[in-house]
């Protein structure tokens, strides 16, 4: 039997852990400009219902994804004053201009248009003090071939490599464009973009391809490998100058998670290249239950790789960009943006990033 003394002492004994945990993490909160941003991927036509939502959970942060014919200067002022009303800030933006067929694929003489409008973007995005602009440069890609049940009862997102190639692949354009035409055109783009951007003072966030096949639909695939990360940096230096300040990653842990031990570099190796260079814009941050040839994606606390390893990690190289949870799976009675999926997300972020800022320092 324990004294009430000794009950007293190993109760403060109990606690000196805990409160040395919180003394770590004391020195940096959620709104410290160094700490990570906890992102949601949102709609530019999202409800105010949602945004008050959004309030309520505590995100201070939002990626928005606006269509092209609403991504005029005055659509981006609407937008920042009205999620601003919520006490949230843009931190990316996603104009698809960029995802042209005939600037990403063919780059037929009318591509230019595309073209000007992004460069139109990257200005306004940088009178409004908005950082990151995120694209992507997969033509004919496939996501997925199947929504299905997890394990769990959840509604995900599944890709099944047989299924793709004998059910659902095909070539989608008028011939097979091989991975070095696509390279042209990449490097076309970033030619007319990367030095807007850098006048704007905003970021490029390159995506890698989802899922990381070297072949799809036809089109071949350049962002599958760290080799064409590595590319692409260089081409990024070739235009700006070393270093390239303006070029970066939305460094995507499921989609290099897919790719297994094939990548060239593991998530943990990227991280400590490009985010010990300072190179990460964002981070989408999602679970899969396995590498290739299938895969589902998951919640965050499951799936075949630790993502508060992932955490600890980027905290370790003093990343504080963006974090958001990808694509968030439909729990029983969701819709829309998946509100309690999302506060499910949110939450598990919250909680790691503090014990991450805790153990790390």
């Amino acid at each position: 039997m324990i004294r009430p003394d000794m009950r007293a002492t190993r109760r403060f004994l109990l606690q000196l852990p805990l409160a040395a945990a919180a003394s770590a993490a004391a020195w940096i909160t959620e709104a410290d400009p160094g700490n990570i941003k906890l992102v949601r991927r949102l709609p530019a036509e999202i409800s105010d219902d949602d945004l008050l939502f959004l309030k309520q959970i505590g995100l201070r942060w939002a990626r928005v994804e606006f269509p092209r014919e609403r991504a005029r200067f005055d659509d981006l002022v609407a937008a920042q004053k009205r999620y601003a009303a919520y006490g949230m800030k843009i931190h990316s933006v996603v104009h698809p201009a960029y995802r042209e067929i005939d600037l990403q694929l063919r780059r037929q003489p009318g591509c230019d248009r595309y073209i000007a409008e992004y460069q139109q973007f990257l200005r306004d995005l940088g009178k409004l003090g908005m950082p990151v602009a995120s694209y992507d440069f997969h033509p004919a890609n496939t996501y997925t071939t199947a929504i299905v049940e997890s394990p769990r009862g959840y509604k995900t997102r599944e890709f099944r490599l047989n299924d793709f190639r004998e059910k659902v692949e095909k070539q989608k354009f008028d011939r097979e464009y091989p991975v070095e035409e696509i390279w042209s055109n990449y490097e076309y783009f970033m030619k007319a973009t990367l030095p807007v951007a850098a006048e704007a003072g905003v970021r490029m966030a390159l995506h890698p391809d989802d899922p990381p096949l070297a072949m799809m639909n036809g089109v071949g695939k350049m962002f599958v490998h760290y080799d064409g990360y590595a590319r692409a940096e260089r081409i990024a230096e070739a235009i700006e100058g070393k270093g390239a300040p303006h070029w970066g990653l939305t460094f995507c842990v499921g989609t290099w998670s897919e790719g297994g031990d094939r990548m060239g570099k593991n998530v943990f190796e990227m991280i400590e290249d490009f985010g010990g260079r300072g190179k990460l814009c964002e981070i989408h941050y999602r679970g899969v239950s396995s590498p290739l040839p299938n895969f589902t994606e998951t919640f965050q606390d499951e799936g075949y790789l630790d993502l508060y390893e992932v955490m600890k990690a980027l905290r370790k190289v003093k990343f504080s960009g963006a974090v958001m949870p990808d694509h968030v799976p439909r729990l029983e009675g969701d819709s829309g943006i998946n509100r309690a999926g999302t506060a499910y997300c949110i939450a598990w972020m919250r909680a790691t990033l503090a014990r991450a800022n805790a153990e790390v320092g």
